[in-house]
């Protein structure tokens, strides 16, 4: 079968990529040899179950590395907690009531959506990767059962390449797959004769394979079918340089986060904390396998033995008898080496603590100190924020926002959101954060609002139309808003304005109510007086005791 042109020049460009990847493997193998070592196979070749913790005497730069994993996992994706709202750019269309509950309904249906697929398996495999080579990738597929799957790529299958404004948008993959796999995916009319031999003579047999997605620049826009989509997806055989599968994307299908990524660096690929901590990691290893070694010095020192009057072998086992010439003063005598080195033990703590602090392990565990005031513990948070605050604005970026408008967009086209109504059709929606990391970012907000109040308060008793300057209404909208409150238990506009004008009206006619039940009190006590006027107007004697006190001003 001759090669294809269109399948030369794309593993051409693919052996490019495999050449600028070199300078990062070698990195990414130390990595894993002493923080990753279940995918330590990157540039060593090992089989399945063979022993890959050789290298390994202490497990601090492992441990701190799955804690700041699982800390990501918690504070951006946790499934427990909304970490994503959905919102029109249009503010005013925010406060109609119709819109906020469309926007809602279908926020539930992406969040069902995400708990039946595999996200949470695979998302910590990212954070995982992430963590450690400073780079992830994951690819996002429909499907028919889950509306979504998700894959987290090895890093070693994948190869990727940057636009003009250092997004990623190319990723090759090279993996291997059964001829049988091959056959039963591509069909037997597409593959090469080389995958056909090998199915053949054993269908079990391993096969390389290229995958490549990227931009489709030569589409012919006004056609919908698989060869015309935004992103190209070909499955290449790269031993024949044939092309196997044809088809696309409406989306780029990918996301690849990067920890911190510099611009002169090649290949794309970015830097991770574990990069920053594999010097100490090494040397707390070799520290530690040689205190292992003392302490066995220690604990099974090696033996003095004279060179002669002993009946040989010594024997060393617990009730061992070993016979020696009587009225001689040898003995079998431990040798003293100084073995106790604080020094060293000193130093080893010094490198444990380097690298939970490259691992934010101090500032991800909050103190253990219960008399911890509430303020103290906003603090730390606050410090926390600040200090991850550049990795974080690079992963909304680079991983939550891709990763959204992919699965909406994957939900929309199959009709499974429900139906916006005729004023929104066509209107740009937005992703805002409101996960626990997010919200802590904005958590300074309401901490200088509530400062502000506490200032204020004392001044209201000098002069208490000082708080006029403050709009009660839209210093709650706020609120509402940074602390990320649902939607469904927030009242609408026309709610709140019926229940104020409930209010007053409840409040005048309780007002009117008293009113009334004074004129009655008044009127209750001027009845007798009333009378006794009457009375004296009509010529009736006062009744007995009783007397006509003269008003002020009155004639003597």
């Amino acid at each position: 079968m001759p090669s294809d042109p269109q399948a030369v020049a794309l593993l051409r460009r693919f052996r490019k990529l495999e050449e600028s990847r070199q300078m990062w493997e070698t990195h990414w193998q130390e990595i894993a040899d002493y923080m990753r070592p279940r995918k330590a196979d990157i540039t060593k070749t090992r089989s399945a179950g063979q022993k890959r913790t050789e290298l390994i005497f202490d497990g601090t730069a492992i441990h701190a590395a799955e804690m700041l994993a699982a800390s990501l996992h918690g504070m951006l994706t946790n499934m427990a907690t909304p970490w994503f709202t959905l919102r029109f750019t249009n503010p005013d269309l925010n406060e109609d009531d119709v819109a906020k509950e469309w926007l809602e309904l279908t926020e539930q249906v992406m969040y069902q959506a995400f708990q039946r697929s595999n996200f949470q398996e695979q998302v910590h495999e990212l954070y995982d990767d992430l963590v450690c080579f400073g780079t992830a990738v994951m690819m996002i597929e429909k499907d028919d059962d889950q509306d979504f799957r998700f894959s987290t790529r090895h890093i070693s299958e994948v190869f990727i390449s940057e636009d003009q404004h250092g997004r990623v948008d190319t990723v090759y993959r090279k993996f291997k797959m059964t001829a049988r796999a091959a056959v039963l995916q591509f069909g037997e009319d597409n593959i090469t004769d080389r995958i056909k031999q090998v199915d053949k003579r054993e269908p079990y047999e391993m096969v390389e394979i290229v995958h490549v997605v990227l931009p489709r620049n030569d589409r012919d826009v006004t056609k919908k079918d698989q060869r015309n989509k935004p992103w190209a997806s070909i499955y290449l055989d790269p031993d024949e340089s044939i092309v196997l599968s044809s088809s696309g994307y409406d989306e780029f299908p990918y996301v690849a986060p990067r920890w911190l990524k510099s611009s002169t660096d090649e290949g794309g690929f970015g830097h991770s904390p574990a990069m920053s901590a594999l010097p100490d990691t090494k040397m707390v290893s070799k520290f530690s396998e040689i205190t292992i070694r003392a302490a066995q010095k220690q604990t099974d020192p090696p033996l003095m033995v004279p060179d002669d009057g002993f009946m040989l072998p010594i024997r060393t086992v617990p009730g061992g008898l070993n016979f020696y010439r009587s009225g001689t003063r040898d003995r079998v005598e431990p040798l003293q080496i100084g073995a106790n080195n604080p020094l060293g033990l000193q130093m080893e703590e010094q490198r444990r603590q380097a690298i939970r602090s490259a691992f934010y392990v101090d500032q991800l565990i909050l103190s253990q100190n219960q008399t911890m005031t509430a303020t103290e513990v906003i603090q730390r948070t606050e410090e926390k924020m600040r200090l991850l605050g550049p990795v974080l604005g690079r992963l909304q970026a680079e991983y939550l926002q891709p990763l959204i408008n992919r699965c909406y967009n994957i939900l929309s086209r199959d009709k499974k959101l429900p139906a916006p109504p005729d004023f929104m059709t066509g209107l740009d929606i937005e992703i805002e954060y409101v996960s626990p990391i997010a919200k802590a970012q904005r958590s300074g907000d309401i901490q200088m609002i509530v400062r502000m109040l506490e200032m204020m308060q004392p001044l209201t008793a000098l002069d208490p139309t000082i708080m006029d300057w403050i709009d009660m209404d839209g210093l709650a909208k706020h609120a509402i808003k940074v602390l990320g409150i649902p939607a469904s238990i927030i009242r609408g506009a026309d709610e709140v304005e019926m229940a104020r004008q409930e209010r007053a009206a409840a409040a005048q006619a309780q007002q009117e109510q008293m009113e009334m039940m004074q004129a009655a009190e008044s009127a209750g006590k001027a009845a007798p007086a009333m009378q006794a006027l009457n009375d004296m107007a009509e010529g009736a004697p006062l009744p007995e005791g009783a007397e006509i006190i003269p008003g002020p001003g009155a004639a003597q």
